[in-house]
Order: C-alpha cells, then structure tokens, then sequence
C-alpha cells in the first residue's frame, strides 16, 4: 500500500506525499487554490449551475476530495442556481480520502461539503435534495464504463503527471474520457505535456491553455468545436511537432506504467520528428 505523509501548502491547506508515486497531491502553491483555480473556474461550474438543471461533474482521480469539494463549494455559494450537482469521481486507492478524513484534512471546507466528503469515504454514496456524489474505486481504465457517454459537463483530470501514471493519459483512456463528455463541456486538467494534448487531440477535441497557477507552465483545457478556448502559446504549438508529443499509448487499457512508457520510447527512437531539445536551445538563444 502507498505510504502517505503530510505536506502543507502555501495557502493553509494540506495534501499528502505519495512515497509509491514520488510526488505530491496537489502542488505546494496551495491545494485548495489549486482544486478552484485549475479545475472549478477554468470548467465554468458556476456559470453552468446558474443556466443548467443538472450538472454533471467527472471527477478523475479523486484523491482527497478537494476538487470534488471545491465544486460544490461553488455551486452552494449561488444564489441563483438552477442546477442539482451530480459527481460520479474515479479514485484507486479508497485509502487516500479515508486518511484525509482521519488527519482533519477535509476541515478546510464548509462543514457541510466535509460531511458529505466524510460520507463519500465511509459509503462511497451520498444523496441529498440537491447533489449525489458516486465515488467508484478501482483502476478508473475500468470503472470508466460505468459513466454514460456524453454524460459530463466537466471533466477533472488529475492523476499524478505522465511520467509516474502513464496509464490515465493515453490516448486510449483519453478516448473514453471524451466519450464520457458533453458536446458542449469542458475537459480540464493541470497538465500541459505536449503527449497529452496530442492524445486530446486524437480524441477529436480541441485544446487551450489554462494561466499558469503555482508554476512557470500554463494548464490545458479542452473541448469539442466549436466551444472557444483560450488558445496555446506558439512555443506550446511548437511542441506538439516534435517527438514530445508522442503520446502514450495502451491498446489494451491494462498495460503496466513501465510497459506504456517503454512503447513510448521506442516510438520515439524511430520518429523522424525533431527532438523538443532543438526547440528549447531555439528558445533559450532567443532570450
């Protein structure tokens, strides 16, 4: 099982250090921040709970709760929404929010959002007037299948990055993501790797760059045409032509983590494409 230690970040709240992954949650700039700014406010929660009846919410990688909890912190704080909140949220290890709750994490939020995050750990189902939360453990390759297709206003992507969780940014697992949205919803997550966006691209969505939260690199978001999106930089663009945008692959969505980036480097061993090294000497000589 994952060892997990307390780390504290910069805005008062506090996430865990995974010792199987190497890194943490959320980032040390602050992980209730995080969870609001690269997540809730990119997808528009509060925007669509105003005009909408129902909400759909694909939380992946739930973890502690916190993006979950800081939906429906914006949503409860309307005095004008129209919309009931549905999450259905993906999460591997049922330990992570268990501990979260155990070690008072949760406390950051309202007392009502965590009882229902307190809820959501010991049952893994709460109910009220107005918002369900399904929380589905297991490897999200699989218990995806139990989100209906076009189902998601928003989807939270959020595993720990690429190079640790290969699995949930494929190109194959971004296709059901997509499958899981919207015409008219929004896929966000913290990542702008060039292999990942070219997965979204694959997928038949279009990208945008979410202004950089805690880090010197912006976030991605993504979405179906014709919804408009804040467009990538042209250095961001550049990428996407080099072998760095070779993305992940997993055929069978049960590929271990080492077998998906031994695929990926071999991939890239025999790309013609330039390596994104020329394109950053390119971009350092110009500054």
């Amino acid at each position: 099982m994952d060892k997990l230690s307390l780390f504290p970040t910069e805005d008062g709240s506090v996430t865990f250090w995974s010792e199987t992954f190497q890194e943490t949650f959320h980032s040390a700039h602050g992980a209730k921040y995080e969870a609001e700014a690269k997540f809730v406010i990119p997808a528009k929660i509060a925007e669509k709970a105003k005009t909408q009846t129902q909400l759909n919410i694909l939380d992946v990688c739930y973890g502690l709760g916190y993006n979950s909890a800081a939906a429906i912190a914006a949503v409860s704080e309307l005095k004008d929404r129209t919309a009931d909140l549905h999450i259905i949220a993906l999460e591997n290890n049922l330990e992570v929010p268990q501990k979260a709750i155990a070690a008072g994490l949760v406390n950051i939020w309202q007392p009502a959002i965590a009882e229902i995050l307190t809820t959501a750990a010991a049952t893994q189902t709460v109910t009220t007037d107005n918002l369900s939360l399904q929380l589905l453990i297991g490897d999200a390759r699989q218990t995806i299948s139990q989100v209906p297709n076009k189902w998601a206003d928003a989807i939270f992507l959020d595993p720990f990055s690429p190079p640790h969780c290969p699995q949930l940014w494929t190109v194959e697992f971004i296709q059901l993501l997509a499958n899981c949205l919207k015409p008219n919803g929004y896929l966000v997550t913290y990542s702008s790797s060039a292999a990942v966006r070219a997965a979204m691209l694959n997928a038949g969505l279009q990208i945008g760059a979410i202004a950089p939260i805690g880090r010197k690199s912006p976030s991605t978001i993504a979405a179906f045409s014709p919804t408009p999106l804040p467009p990538i930089s042209e250095t961001e663009a550049a990428f996407l032509k080099t072998r760095a945008a070779i993305p992940y692959r997993d055929r069978s969505l049960t590929s271990t983590a080492s077998a998906i980036i031994a695929t990926r480097q071999a991939e890239q061993s025999n790309s013609k494409l330039p390596p994104s090294s020329s394109l950053r000497k390119k971009n350092n000589a110009a500054f």
